[in-house]
């Protein structure tokens, strides 16, 4: 079983991962997935979770005594990896997600407003990850990009072992494009050579396609194959 807590001020988002693939992953055991709420942890009488940053600027801080606190209250011995969704961070990748699914117990901390005191992650982060060059309003659409994409990798989520190994950057290239019934749809269809059984020549074409889709749509995926 795969641990996943994810620290947010607002729990309430996290409600879609109990569908689907992971949700299924959650519900047979494979996956122990919580949202947990910093607000119960803010020692304020209104439960306040932000304030004004030193030295101006626009915007607020999420403070670093509510966070601090959950942390080391659901992971008081450093069970968890910790990590901090932040633009800042390394960019998530299907390797970073296979390393990530090694780890039995993830601890994911979602930042909002301008993001949080810098003090609490040197105290409690292992690591921050973004999910691409732009800013969301918040890290808990990232936090679900990172806990849906990992889970896939941990035995049992997917229903076909092989599924994940035959998916679009597993091997460094996009993946083919996907045919089922009809065999014709709007006067388009199926290549012929999906429909005759022959494997290796299946193979074949869909090796030749995931490489014309990645050539056309991401080259600098093939640079990356060839390790340039």
């Amino acid at each position: 079983m795969m641990k996943i807590k994810i620290l947010t001020l607002f729990p309430a988002m996290f409600d879609c991962m109990h569908e689907s693939i992971v949700g299924r992953a959650i519900k047979s055991g494979i996956i122990d997935f919580e949202a947990v709420d910093i607000r119960r942890y803010s020692r304020d009488k209104h439960f306040k979770c932000d304030d004004t940053p030193y030295g101006g600027g626009a915007g607020m801080v999420m403070t670093a005594q509510p966070i601090f606190d959950c942390i080391n209250a659901i992971d008081p011995d450093h069970e968890y990896l910790r990590v901090y969704m932040s633009p800042k961070g390394e960019r998530l990748s299907d390797g970073l997600c296979r390393e990530l699914a090694r780890n039995d117990n993830l601890l994911i901390l979602c930042g909002h407003y301008e993001g949080v005191d810098q003090r609490v992650l040197d105290l409690c982060i292992d690591r921050e990850i973004s999910i691409g060059d732009y800013v969301l309003s918040g890290g808990e659409l990232a936090a679900m990009v990172v806990a849906d994409a990992t889970a896939r990798f941990v035995d049992g989520v997917l229903g076909c072992s092989d599924s994940h190994e035959d998916e679009s950057f597993s091997d460094g290239l996009l993946e083919y494009p996907h045919y089922t019934r009809p065999p014709e749809f709007m006067g388009l269809k199926v290549p012929e050579v999906l429909l005759n059984g022959n494997h290796k020549e299946i193979e074949k074409f869909r090796r030749q396609k995931s490489e014309e889709i990645t050539r056309a749509r991401r080259p600098d995926l093939l640079g990356k194959k060839d390790g340039e």
